[in-house]
């Protein structure tokens, strides 16, 4: 028996119904149309202008070819696959909106791992700035924030011998806890805290070698109600790291007083920090108390350190 006209109506109408909600391809963004950016800059140009540096990674094709932006102003040279853009505005969104003109492809910020602020910038106030990047929603809460004595373009423009980009080497020694790491979400909670301070890692150029240089964190920039006050250098740094409990990376070498010559040299294991506070006649103290595991990597001593006796020793100068 066959079925009805109106039958035949209620079966072919949700197949109709089903096209309308298949995707297509009509709002696709093709990768060529992109400006990746990877990282960025502030300047302090004048009292009313700052200048927004970019770092753009080029995609470059596997059999010899390239698909870029083409020539003109790497940081690397022909070979490098990044590029430097700079545009100046009265703000970020400013400069955000001149630097787009400047490009021929649509600037996506989804792969910015690092944002660098120069120090003028920096002692002038950042809270806008970093209110902006909050709210902005391409903009990551997660990038990295470092602060910089030479200017945030020509750090940018630095080219590492081991990373494809200065960003991804900032990236690493952030990792490694080289120094106190920020995101920009942590910069946020630092500075709506009750105390209004900050504390950023302070980056330095390394000398260059040959062509190729990069920038490592040589201490870290302290701030009050958002403006920079100074900075403290690497040896305070990591005095800083033992106390907010997040040391990792330390060999300590010591001379013993027991050995007629030679050092010993250990290795940090694990190490955990533990703030105590206490009132004590009628003020506020605070107790550290660190333990740490360590691992002998060398001894040119004449001592035994599998003794019992001279582990104690060890831990003695160690401490």
């Amino acid at each position: 028996m066959k079925p009805s006209c109106p039958s035949r109506i209620k079966l072919i109408f949700p197949l109709f119904l089903v096209v309308f909600f298949l995707t297509g391809c009509w709002d696709r963004t093709e990768i060529n149309d992109l400006a990746l950016i990877t990282g960025a800059g502030i300047d302090q140009k004048d009292e009313k202008t700052i200048e927004l540096s970019v770092l753009v990674f080029i995609p470059k094709g596997t059999a010899g070819g390239q698909s870029g932006l083409g020539g003109g102003g790497g940081a690397g040279g022909a070979a490098s696959q990044t590029l430097v853009h700079s545009a100046e505005g009265s703000t970020i969104a400013d400069a955000m909106s001149k630097l787009q003109q400047k490009l021929p492809r649509h600037i996506f910020w989804g792969h910015s791992e690092v944002f660098i602020i120069h120090q003028d910038v920096a002692k002038d106030g950042i809270r806008d700035k970093i209110d902006f990047i909050m709210r902005h929603p391409q903009l990551r809460e997660r990038s990295y924030v470092f602060v910089s004595k030479e200017k945030a373009k020509d750090i940018l423009k630095l080219t590492p011998p081991l990373e494809r980009d200065l960003t991804e080497v900032l990236e690493e020694l952030a990792d490694f806890k080289m120094g106190i790491e920020v995101t920009v979400k942590d910069l946020a909670q630092m500075l709506s805290g009750p105390s209004r301070t900050a504390a950023l890692p302070w980056i330095k150029r390394l000398p260059k070698e040959e062509k190729q240089t990069s920038a490592f964190i040589v201490g870290t920039a302290v701030f009050k109600n958002d403006k920079m006050l100074g900075h403290i250098n690497d040896s305070v740094t990591r005095g800083v790291l033992w106390l907010r409990n997040e040391i990792e990376l330390a060999v300590v070498t010591v001379t013993p007083k027991e050995a007629k010559e030679g050092q010993v040299s250990l290795n940090l294991l694990r190490a955990h920090t533990e703030l105590i506070p206490k009132i004590e006649n009628g003020q506020w103290k605070m107790t550290i108390k660190a333990v740490t595991e360590d691992d002998v990597v060398h001894n040119g001593t004449n001592l035994d350190v599998s003794n019992p006796e001279t582990t104690k020793m060890l831990e003695q100068e160690l401490k």
